[in-house]
């Protein structure tokens, strides 16, 4: 059973009420991002799940941030984890649904760690398949989210499976988004790449760049460059 609650250096992330619970990948996007995001962006996290990425890059970024939720469990949740942390003032917890949400206004930055599966064989659990599957956020629903929702200079960050880059990407095409940036992850030297993070734009593109992560080394221990991405939020790094 999976703690309730993950506690990192400046926050605690409670999680007894959310499906997502704090995962490595997840946290390699919001540490990633954070020393990406200009100062005084507007940010919006669609599905922001528990509030670890809006509590992550609040750590490292000057930012009014807000987050939006469909899972009524995991929204109040999210919203005690904010109003417990030392950022509250610049952090919003929004409840609804992002396709139809009508946010007041466009967004200079937007991240997600969306649902990942499609075709997968779904829970009995609705709350479960909201969170995990695509029952309610299809990877076409966010682009057109993002599309809709971000400034003309604004800029995606986004957590997938591996074997859906490709698809995402040509996706992203479709509604002028190019990849700026790409991370590919693999848990071990041994291990194929499990996950990729993009960072997309409007602006054209020819050549993105490409960097790779290992979480951990051949002696099963924390890479120097998972260490040096981490070791301001995890207590043992």
């Amino acid at each position: 059973m999976a703690n309730s609650y993950f506690r990192f250096k400046e926050f605690i992330i409670h999680q007894d009420r959310c499906v997502q619970k704090v995962c490595t990948d997840a946290c390699i996007l919001g540490a990633w991002f954070a020393g990406k995001i200009p100062p005084r962006s507007r940010v919006l996290d669609i599905g922001s799940g528990s509030g670890l990425l809006m509590l992550m890059l609040a750590q490292k970024i000057s930012s009014e941030i807000q987050g939006i939720e469909i899972d009524p469990a995991s929204w109040q949740q999210q919203s005690d984890n904010i109003e417990e942390s030392k950022w509250k003032e610049r952090l919003k917890a929004l409840s609804g649904d992002a396709r139809n949400y009508l946010f007041p206004a466009k967004f200079d930055f937007i991240i997600s760690n969306p649902p990942f599966f499609e075709s997968d064989l779904l829970s009995q659990s609705a709350q479960k398949n909201i969170a995990k599957h695509s029952t309610a956020l299809s990877l076409e629903d966010l682009m057109k989210i993002t599309s809709d929702n971000l400034e003309a200079h604004g800029s995606l960050g986004i957590l997938l499976p591996f074997q859906r880059t490709g698809y995402f990407e040509e996706l992203a095409g479709k509604y002028s988004f190019y990849v700026a940036e790409r991370l590919l992850i693999r848990q071990t030297p041994r291990h194929d790449y499990f996950r990729t993070i993009l960072h997309l734009s409007r602006n054209k593109i020819n050549n993105a760049s490409t960097f790779e992560m290992t979480v951990q080394n051949a002696q099963n221990e924390y890479s120097k460059e998972f260490t040096d991405l981490m070791k301001e939020y995890y207590f043992y790094l």
